[in-house]
This record gives C-alpha cells, structure tokens and sequence, in this order.
C-alpha cells in the first residue's frame, strides 16, 4: 500500500473529501473526527483582508503577461494580465505602443485590489480568510467574475466544506480551465501554493491581426519588479 492509497484510508475514516491529497482540509477532518478542541491546534496561517505579494505572485501563475495590446481568441481587445474594457481600465492606449511588465503589474495590482478584492470580501462577509483562502478565491473570482454567485462559496460558509469542495470544480468550463480550478481548489482548501515567481511574459504582437507572438514568450522573474510597485 503506498502513501496516496494510506491517504485515502484516513480521509474516508474521517468523512474527507477521498482523494489522496493530504491538506488542510483533511486535516481538520482528522481533527474533528478526533474530537481535538480548536484552541489545542496551533494555528499556522493568518487571515489577511488584502493581497499580499504571495497572493498576487500566485495568481499571476495562471496567467501571462502581455505589454502590448491585442485581441483575445474571441476578437477582445485585451492588454497586461488579462485586462479588458469591461476592468473600468482604458486598453485602447496600449494599442502598437508596448509598455513596460512594471506597468502592466501596476494596473494588476490595482485591479486585484480595487476592483475584485471587494467582491471576494463581500462574498465571505462574517467568515474570515487566511493568506491561502484569500489567494484562491482573488484567482477563482479574477478568471471566473463569479464569487458571488458560486455555489461553493455559500456551501464553505455554511460549514460545509466536503460539498464546498467538490462544487469548487463546477466552475471548469473550457476543459482548459481545470487545470487552473484545481491549483485554485488545492491553494483555497489544502493550502497548496504553487509559483516560483516566474511568469510568462510576450513582449510582441502580430500585426494586423494583433494575436500576441507567442514566439516572443520569456519567463521572467517578476519578484523584483512585483515588490517595487508595491512599495511605490
């Protein structure tokens, strides 16, 4: 019997989400299951109410950076870490004019902040989050605009949190995308982080057709340039 199948013994012993990933939640699970009270386990993770450079670094792991604008596979003009019209931020400016990853991290860390940070709050008003479950849900609502719809959402604040977890993967549609709900689901319920920092950056765009050079792509350590914009 190996580690993944042992898992699985103990997460069904405990009424966890069977699935051979030892996290937090199978943790807990084990925890009440054991009858141990709250205040005997040390608790290692803080809640946090904004985006901390980890939680930002995170996010940008499921996207790219692109300093020049173009238009996306259904035709939208879109710019920076997936930025559109519909952000309030203006995209035709960065038309045949390239700008700099520090600028395309200073209107993320913005939008992260001001225009997406309120919702996911919102969403889990009376339920505080810890750096993890903040950086799961920030990613999950950035690429989904859902997290005060989510089914999973209502479910974790219920207390719920086996059904919460596996409506977490309701939202997987492109077949693309799953990939990304999972490291998302993995961050939010298992405290799994998954970025070293590097993120994808095309620095070109074909013209006419303004689709991004995917030739052009370089991985780019955006640490430094990250931690400038938010010190500024």
């Amino acid at each position: 019997m190996d580690l993944d199948d042992k898992t699985r013994l103990i997460q069904k012993w405990a009424g966890a989400p069977v699935d051979g990933d030892y996290g937090n939640i199978t943790a807990d699970a084990i925890i009440n299951k054991a009858g141990i009270k709250p205040s005997s386990v040390n608790s290692v993770s803080k809640y946090v109410n904004k985006p901390t450079p980890k939680i930002l670094l995170e996010l940008l792991e499921h996207e790219a950076i692109v300093c020049e604008a173009y238009k996306d596979s259904v035709g939208v003009w879109t710019w920076g870490v997936g930025v559109t019209g519909k952000s309030g931020h203006t995209i035709a400016r960065y038309k045949d004019n390239p700008v700099s990853i520090e600028r395309c991290l200073e209107v993320y860390e913005w939008l992260v902040r001001e225009r997406y940070l309120p919702a996911v709050l919102k969403a889990f008003e009376g339920c505080p989050l810890t750096e993890e479950q903040l950086g799961g849900a920030l990613s999950f609502h950035y690429n989904t605009g859902a997290i005060l719809i989510a089914d999973w959402v209502k479910s974790f604040k219920a207390g719920n949190r086996n059904k919460a977890y596996t409506e977490f993967l309701n939202w997987s549609s492109p077949r693309e995308i799953i990939g990304r709900r999972k490291a998302e689901r993995a961050l939010f319920f298992n405290g799994v982080w998954t970025s070293d920092g590097k993120v994808t950056v095309y620095t070109k765009v074909h013209k006419p057709s303004y689709s991004p050079d995917w030739g052009s792509a370089k991985q780019v350590d955006i640490r430094p340039a990250l931690e400038s914009v938010m010190k500024g």
